[in-house]
């Protein structure tokens, strides 16, 4: 499913329009990103929680030559799902 077609759910299920529904689903998108941003979690009590993880610095290896390169530490965004989620899945 893409973005136009969750859209177009979300728009029957909730009765509104899809322009509403664009709405809604990019002010989601955006408060997600944001409260990342900042460092912090978002949890969705049933759904799961989107946090940020920081990846150590590291060495490693290009493929090509085999010289050894650094690796910069870095902020990877991380979803863990909820019980719910899981249950609903399998």
């Amino acid at each position: 499913m893409n973005k136009t077609e969750l859209i177009d759910q979300i728009a029957v299920s909730a009765d509104i329009s899809k322009a509403a529904a664009n709405r809604a689903i990019d002010a989601f998108i955006n408060v997600i990103k944001e409260t990342m941003k900042k460092g912090d979690t978002l949890t969705l009590v049933g759904f799961g929680s989107f946090a940020v993880s920081t990846r150590a610095a590291r060495n490693g290896r290009n493929p090509r030559t085999g010289e050894v390169i650094k690796i910069k530490k870095t902020r990877v965004p991380k979803f863990r799902p909820g019980k719910t989620l899981k249950e609903a899945v399998n």
